[in-house]
């Protein structure tokens, strides 16, 4: 029992080291204006909850950074963080919501 505490622990730990590589290896593209690779990485991420992520692929279908301008899927990823509290992703996404149809916005 304590075996498997420890493994599950262990786990646990390098998934987290992994997502920061995968994350900082997402930034680093993003910095060098690589956003097709900085979306596969941080794609992944944001689908397993990581907020940072989220919010930099809000951020870049806002923008049109490596995917189409999408105010809906922008509109999507900063409220899966808003709703993590963050109010930068909050307002971000209320700016949005804005200029969108009604239906845009439930559909986001």
């Amino acid at each position: 029992m304590i075996f498997r505490m420890i493994l599950a622990a262990m786990f646990i730990v390098i998934a987290g080291v992994a997502n920061a590589v995968d994350f900082e290896a997402g930034r680093e593209a993003y910095e060098r204006g690589d956003y097709a690779t900085a979306f596969r990485e941080f794609h992944p991420l944001a689908e397993q909850g990581l907020a940072d992520a989220q919010f930099n692929l809000g951020f870049m279908h806002e923008q049109g950074k490596g995917v189409l301008e999408d105010f809906v899927s922008a509109c999507a990823w900063f409220d899966l963080v808003a709703a993590q509290g963050d109010d930068n992703a909050r307002e971000r996404r209320d700016t949005l919501r804005d200029s969108m149809t009604r239906d845009q916005i439930a559909e986001a």
